[in-house]
């Protein structure tokens, strides 16, 4: 059975951001993850998790103005500074909300002026840095691979890739991030991806393909997936990161064979 987790970025989007923990408890889910809560007092988001009985699972770092398309800043040579002081940052909330592991988005390669191998040599600088704030910490560090074709340019988009960059930073709290939405649009062959690398991959998120909604409204096979998974030595969570089709509550149907 796999843990599910409410992702409270995509879902519950019909009420304020601190209201939407009730309402996953409510639906059921006993985890929450999300982009980011740095919009909020560290005690807000604290009183919003515990007064509603909810694990924290996941968070990003900082990631650059992601209203305006930026989607992380860890391989961007002028950003350095921003980025590590967003590190602390986000320790300083992942300590209080007890989460144990922390995303880091690579970013967006810029349409000029940065070679493809000098963003990877920042990038692998940035994440040996924050791989080992977070040791510190017993916080593990992932890194996601998200599709060109939604975020055109997004330097990381394939597991090779990421092998590569845990291989080369050479961290042990360093892992991956899957999101079978973001790697059947990459690559499919997802059952086999996952069990061949399940020792590095700490956490997975889902949606269905097209439209990245709520599964069973896609190709994607997610009742053959939960009991594959189910099979692997996993032990993470799966954070329900999807856009409803139509509203959160009315598209839940699909969870009442996992919750």
């Amino acid at each position: 059975m796999p843990k599910l987790a409410a992702n409270l970025t995509m879902m519950f989007t019909e009420v304020d951001f601190l209201s939407r923990f009730e309402k996953a408890k409510n639906a059921g889910f006993k985890g929450v993850e999300y982009l980011l809560p740095y919009a909020y007092s560290v005690e807000e988001v604290v009183n919003a998790l515990q007064s509603n009985g909810l694990t924290q699972v996941l968070f990003n770092l900082p990631s650059g103005d992601m209203p305006n398309g930026e989607r992380g800043i860890a391989c961007l040579p002028d950003r350095i500074n921003e980025f590590r002081n967003g590190v602390d940052q986000a320790i300083t909330y992942a300590k209080a909300l007890n989460c144990r592991q922390l995303n880091c988005l690579a970013g967006r390669l810029p349409e000029e002026g940065l070679s493809i191998s000098e963003a990877h040599g920042v990038l692998i600088d940035n994440l040996r840095f924050a791989a080992d704030k977070l040791a510190a910490e017993n916080i593990v560090l992932l890194i996601e691979m998200i599709n060109t074709k939604d975020v055109p340019g997004f330097f990381l988009n394939t597991t090779a890739q990421a092998l590569d960059i845990l291989e080369e930073v050479n961290r042990p709290n360093l892992k991956i991030q899957y999101d079978i939405y973001h790697m059947q649009k990459m690559e499919g062959e997802l059952a086999l991806t996952m069990e061949a690398n399940i020792d590095n991959i700490k956490h997975m998120q889902l949606a269905d393909n097209p439209g990245r909604h709520e599964p069973g409204t896609g190709e994607i096979n997610y009742p053959f997936l939960f009991k594959f998974i189910d099979q692997l030595p996993y032990e993470g969570w799966i954070g329900c990161e999807y856009a409803p089709a139509a509203g959160t509550e009315e598209g839940l149907g699909w969870l009442k064979d996992y919750i």
